[in-house]
């Protein structure tokens, strides 16, 4: 399976084209890509306020004191690009609170976009290092974690960019509640191999997979994305990796 391709979010990030390289975390992308159009910066600079995070205040005891309405459970999708498969979980499970980091501007016009077309309430979003976020919320505040397709950072000397990290690991047992899942998906063979490799030996977590269609075809109700689209298309084959935070 090659890692070369043309997607954005699936190349080296340099310094010509805008790469942020956060010391104090491991969440690195470019910041801004195509001009935004004007409705598109029209709601970054009004509708994103009413909905951001502000992690420089302290967290709330609970996190659902962050959405207008009560919440069964609270979800965490980091680095969700377009949006797409957070916008559909947050209209499948109105009663289930979604929070969305993503450092990218473009990926969060996408959002706001969506958000507005679609009223969607239950959705909060952090445009900043996820690691920081993970910081900044309770312990066991969360119900699940979602990463799906992230940079594969596939260059040796860039792996300690990549997102999952036995640091990162540690602080999503943290986050998550006791039996609650962090869901990895990506069609890079190798961070697959990596990200199962930190997760077992982490004594917090234990891999669900019980038989090969566990990883090898998507969970249920699970929403295919662009990138996902176009992996299938060119013959790369995703794995959907599903791992339960330990009581």
């Amino acid at each position: 399976m090659s890692v070369a391709n043309s997607d954005p979010r699936h190349r080296d990030a340099s310094p010509d084209d805008g790469a942020v390289a956060h010391s104090h975390g491991s969440f690195f992308g470019r910041r801004k890509g195509h001009k935004l159009r004007i409705h598109q910066a029209d709601l970054i600079e009004h509708l994103l306020p009413r909905l951001a995070l502000d992690i420089a205040k302290p967290s709330p005891p609970d996190l659902a004191e962050l959405f207008d309405a009560p919440a069964e459970a609270i979800r965490l999708e980091i680095g969700f690009g377009g949006g797409e498969h957070l916008i559909a979980e947050a209209r499948t499970y109105p009663t289930i609170a979604f929070i969305g980091c993503e450092p990218y501007v473009n990926g969060m016009a996408k959002i706001l976009t969506q958000i507005e077309a679609h009223n969607v309430g239950n959705v909060r979003l952090f445009a900043g290092d996820a690691t920081e976020l993970l910081a900044w919320a309770p312990s066991r505040s969360l119900a699940r974690i979602d990463l799906i397709h992230p940079d594969p950072w596939p260059k040796r000397r860039h792996w300690k960019r990549r997102f999952v990290q036995d640091a990162t690991v540690a602080a999503m047992a943290r986050a998550l509640k006791p039996h609650g899942e962090f869901r990895f998906v990506s069609d890079i063979d190798d961070y697959c191999a990596w990200t199962l490799a930190h997760l077992q030996r982490s004594p917090d977590f234990v891999w669900t997979a019980e038989r090969a269609a566990d990883w090898r075809l998507p969970w249920r109700g699970y929403t295919m994305t662009r990138y996902g689209r176009k992996a299938e298309r060119e013959g790369r084959q995703a794995a959907y990796l599903r791992f339960r935070r330990m009581s």
